[in-house]
């Protein structure tokens, strides 16, 4: 068992009792710490012969203290054994920043700066999508990162908790769409062809696009509160500190769960539309067989997977701006809501660009 901690202060020197272990530093670190400062331009004098076991977090709280009081100090009491630890942490302490510690320390500057400008938001977005592209080229080797639980989770919330949803939105969309159609095409005799429409929108361009605006408003925005809570809470950093690469732990995951949810939420939505449209029909008088007749030889299989193909693009993308967002959070109580905010914002403004260059790029290749 562990002795307390705790902090004498004498009139020349501060001295340290007990187990300077990471379960005792907690209690006195504070206090230790604006003692140091208080001594101003005197000398720093630590006695730590009473203290027993000093582990990594004893001796950070001595290199905090000689920080906070801005000049050298010197130990009473110190074995050779702690002296060695205390240079390894001083030769850590200055060595140069990892790739990822200098993007926390450009993500912390910026946030305690002005907020940055849209040359400066445009270089965050690409810099983290290369360093996302980077760590999937790289997953082979760091596949001890990963936790199948987390995965289990993710993919839960992104995909079965949203059915409800998406069954609502598109029954509903299905019966909009094909009452708003019937009413003028039956003027022409046409309204057997609302069928064609329905089917065809869904397929093609609505299905995809409102199970993205749903994945963006639910789970983009749950990647960025998740997240930029870690981050406000100092834990990204520490996972940094540990070697682990958050873009490996934490980004690839939750892109992976979102791409591979997304073909069944579209399925689901596309399902939901075409009953509801099929129950407008049904009150107009077509018979199911009908319905189901001109569904099928209006709509081929290109047209389903198509859906399919942009539906997991779309799902890429709003993963990857949520995990974006959450990760470059700033610091304060506002941090949080505001990266929410952006992953959402950013989420569908993704899927709407997206959805647009889909429809030049398939009228030029004629699909």
């Amino acid at each position: 068992m562990t002795q307390a901690a705790a902090l004498h202060v004498e009139d020349d020197m501060l001295a340290l009792s007990g187990d300077l272990v990471a379960k005792n530093v907690g209690a006195i670190w504070q206090n230790s710490v604006a003692a140091a400062k208080r001594l101003g331009a005197a000398p720093l004098v630590i006695d730590i012969a009473a203290c027993g076991i000093i582990d990594t977090a004893g001796a950070t709280l001595l290199l905090t203290m000689e920080r906070s009081h801005g000049g050298p100090m010197s130990l009473r009491g110190a074995d050779e054994q702690f002296s060695a630890l205390l240079t390894q942490l001083r030769a850590v302490a200055s060595a140069p920043l990892t790739r990822a510690q200098e993007r926390l320390a450009v993500a912390e500057a910026a946030a305690a700066a002005k907020p940055p400008g849209i040359y400066e938001n445009l270089k965050i977005r690409i810099g983290f999508f290369g360093e996302t592209i980077l760590a999937l080229t790289v997953l082979a080797t760091k596949l001890r990162f990963l936790r199948g639980a987390d995965f289990a989770r993710i993919a839960d919330n992104a995909g079965f908790k949203a059915l409800p949803l998406v069954v609502m939105l598109g029954f509903l969309i299905g019966m909009i769409l094909a009452f708003q159609s019937a009413i003028p095409m039956q003027q022409f005799g046409a309204d057997l062809y609302v069928a064609d429409l329905v089917a065809l929108s869904l397929f093609r361009e609505l299905g995809p696009l409102l199970v993205a605006v749903i994945l963006a408003g639910r789970t983009g925005s749950a990647f960025a509160a998740e997240l930029g809570t870690m981050r406000v809470n100092e834990e990204i950093d520490a996972l940094t500190t540990m070697g682990i690469d958050p873009e490996t732990m934490l980004v690839l995951p939750r892109v992976a769960a979102a791409v591979l949810v997304m073909p069944a939420l579209v399925v689901t939505m596309d399902v939901a539309g075409l009953v509801g449209m099929g129950i407008v029909l049904m009150v107009f008088g077509f018979p199911p067989s009908a319905i189901i007749a001109q569904i099928t030889y209006s709509c081929g299989p290109s047209d389903f997977l198509l859906g399919l193909f942009k539906g997991m693009v779309f799902a890429a993308a709003v993963a990857m701006i949520g995990c974006r967002a959450g990760l470059t959070a700033g610091n304060g109580p506002r941090a949080v809501g505001e990266a929410a905010t952006s992953a959402v914002v950013g989420g569908i403004v993704a899927t709407v660009l997206l959805d647009g260059l889909f429809a030049v790029l398939f009228y030029r290749l004629g699909l």
